[in-house]
């Protein structure tokens, strides 16, 4: 990672006008807290943690009942650290009740098929039908401290069954909806789950895609569940509305409960529920169960770059303050704003789009389904349609929309958008541009954001105050005492690669791994004392900007000199012909590790006989002739996580014939079979 310049020769994009930063709630942070400038700011942030966090608290409004007697004690250490001593906090009260009186009418909750039906629940119904979803639960014997998981698309059902179990006192433990029956299995056997949601099924791409099957042969294989909650989309809202066609579908509801209960789930308790076309009324509100601030709200688990996935632990304080955080003042969400983002409740950034937007008073807009299907224009028309103001989108869909034609965009009215956000993978130049220039009309800010479940958001974020670099963070997200530090510990200059470190606790650091203290501080804490050290490349550049460079563990050495492969990807997508590429290490005996490229062509059909020469030369000249790749391969697809990830242990160990280990995050297993017929 000796050359860099690819990414500090960018010039800056984005200059906040006065109008934007006058009404950033960022601005108004800063009047609360008595500084004038983001330096200020920040400096104050991470100079006095348990203060900032205070003065985060007051401005997001969360109401604790009974208050807490000290808000951090670090007397334990840094990397454990007792946070919010005596507080009573339930999050839900904070993500609904509060809003009901104030904007009970206002949608909380806007989401679109794949086939293009739509529903929209208000402030009031989204709590009412979470209040109704509390009670099917504990009816079915679910109690404070129980795990439930969560098998389903991003549907509306989704985001009530996670705050009705969240309204018990329950943890919630997402799944990625595309998991086989193992990964499921594994997730709910680690947490003892006693309950599972799950459906019938939803579709891709206008095919069918069986869940409950799956979800079938996984509650077989784990004993402590004891209930089943089936969302019923067929006959949606049947099993509890008053009128006659109800009580007909009612008797085809019971033989179909009988034949799942006892042939495809062994006898366990099941429910039938959906918030239905037109959303329930006549529900009473029930308050919510008290719950300690710090106690267990959600176990989400990582993909995990090696090794078994991580089970991170959460609270009803952790996760969602600092998600947001983290959404009012880098995206600048507040009341009433649209935020879309497009991802799975599986992946942190699913539920940290729920909690965030709610309890920022915002309305979430939820897309569930293929974002290039039936054309490559679904994405713009859905921000159209439903007047989306903050999109969440990853460089990997950028990539391939950028592909499709610049006219698209242009034919939807995007005036509603204010920025576009993105994480999951480091930015290549060439499509960032494109979505500043094409879709954004080189007005709106791309705000880049990297972290991950562990933070519960993020280290590094763009913010409305802040000039942008293309494919850069211009600081660290607040209260963040972020540093690169060399391999012996030491701060480095700008220009300079090293390992990006936290020096202080947050809010929003996670509780440890589920039940597996010891190798959370294995993965963490025990390389330099008393610093968390996250796992990615960072550089500075002269003027301030954060670059991150790619995972540490992916790190390359190349005749003697170190490289990350997002360097050498960033070059292969620069050439119009490539719009993806993932970049590998395999044995060399003269090099030591030699690297082996990996393409998405644009017109796969169509590769020309001298390309992979004309690559090679590309990256020689741009990074010298010892770090040009050995061979380039052309595939058809990457293989990468539903959220966007390049899964480079998998494409290094499948060409190298080699166990590819956990393959159930994977968009796609198929793509690893391509790469296995290429093995040398």
């Amino acid at each position: 990672m000796d050359n860099v310049n690819l990414l500090e020769d960018q010039p800056i994009a984005w200059t906040p006008t006065q109008d934007v930063t006058t009404r950033a709630r960022l601005t108004a942070f800063m009047k609360q807290v008595g500084v004038s400038t983001w330096d200020e700011l920040y400096e104050f942030s991470i100079r006095d943690v348990e203060r900032f966090t205070e003065e985060v608290l007051k401005f997001l409004d969360i109401r604790f009942d009974p208050p807490y007697d000290k808000l951090l004690d670090t007397s334990n250490g840094i990397e454990m650290p007792t946070w919010l001593t005596g507080a009573g906090l339930n999050i839900t009260t904070m993500c609904l009740d509060r809003w009901v009186a104030e904007q009970g009418g206002q949608p909380a909750l806007i989401w679109e098929g794949e086939d293009g039906s739509s529903i929209t629940l208000s402030y009031t119904q989204l709590l009412t039908n979470v209040t109704f979803c509390s009670e099917k639960l504990c009816g079915l014997g679910i109690r404070k401290g129980d795990a439930v998981g969560i098998h389903l698309p991003m549907i509306p059902e989704t985001i009530v069954a996670l705050l009705a179990i969240n309204r018990i006192g329950a943890i919630a433990v997402p799944v990625f909806s595309g998991y086989g029956i193992d990964a499921v299995t594994s997730r709910m056997e680690a947490v003892g789950a006693k309950a599972l949601f799950t459906c019938y099924g939803t579709q891709r791409r206008g095919k069918p895609v069986d869940m409950l099957t799956v979800a079938a042969r996984a509650v077989a294989n784990v004993a402590s569940i004891e209930s089943v909650l089936i969302v019923d989309d067929g006959n949606s809202g049947a099993p509890f509305s008053t009128d006659g066609e109800a009580r007909t579908h009612r008797r085809d509801e019971a033989r179909r409960y009988e034949h799942l209960r006892n042939d495809m789930f062994g006898g366990r308790k099941i429910a039938f529920w959906s918030v239905g076309r037109e959303p329930i009324s006549t529900c009473e509100i029930t308050a919510a169960e008290t719950t300690s601030a710090e106690d267990p709200l959600i176990i989400l688990y990582t993909s995990g770059t090696t090794g078994k996935p991580k089970g991170i632990a959460h609270t009803h304080a952790s996760f969602p303050i600092k998600a947001a955080q983290d959404m009012a003042f880098g995206t600048d969400v507040g009341k009433g704003t649209r935020i879309s983002w497009y991802t799975d409740i599986g992946w942190m950034m699913g539920p940290w789009l729920i909690y965030g937007a709610l309890i920022n008073g915002a309305t979430i807009c939820v897309y569930d389904g293929a974002p290039d299907f039936p054309s490559p224009e679904r994405m713009w028309d859905f921000c159209a349609k439903h007047k989306v103001e903050v999109l969440g989108i990853s460089p990997t869909l950028v990539r391939a929309l950028s592909n499709c034609g610049d006219d698209l965009p242009q034919k939807h009215d995007l005036s509603s958008l204010n920025a576009f956000a993105s994480t999951g993978e480091p930015w290549n130049p060439a499509p960032w541009w494109w979505l500043f220039e094409k879709v954004g009309d080189s007005k709106l800010p791309i705000i880049n954001y990297s972290g991950g479940t562990e933070i519960a958001g993020g280290i590094l974020m763009g913010n409305p105050l802040l000039p942008i670099k293309p494919c850069s963070f211009p600081a660290p997200c607040l209260g963040m005492d972020v540093d690169i530090l060399d391999e012996e510990g030491k701060s480095v200059g700008p220009g300079k690669v090293g390992e990006l470190v936290i020096r202080k606790p947050w809010i929003g650091m996670a509780r440890g791994f589920w039940q597996e203290k010891e190798r959370y501080l294995d993965t963490y804490w025990r390389r330099f004392k008393n610093i968390w050290v996250h796992g990615d490349w960072a550089m500075r550049d002269k003027d301030g900007h954060w670059f991150i460079l790619g995972r540490s563990d992916d790190t390359l050495k190349v005749a003697g000199k170190r490289v990350g492969p997002a360097e050498v990807e960033s070059i292969l997508v620069s050439h119009p012909a490539v719009t993806e590429a993932a970049v590998i290490g395999v044995p060399d005996e003269a090099k030591g590790t030699t690297m082996v490229a990996f393409c998405v062509l644009s017109e796969p059909p169509a590769v020309a006989g001298g390309l992979a020469t004309e690559l090679k030369q590309l990256v020689a000249r741009e990074m010298g002739k010892p770090l040009a790749p050995s061979k380039i391969h052309f595939i058809s697809a990457l293989p990468k996580t539903r959220n966007a990830k390049v899964m480079r242990r998998v494409i290094r160990a499948a060409y190298l014939g080699e166990d590819p280990g956990d393959l159930s995050s994977l968009e796609d297993p198929k793509t690893v079979d391509e790469i296995s017929h290429l093995r040398a």
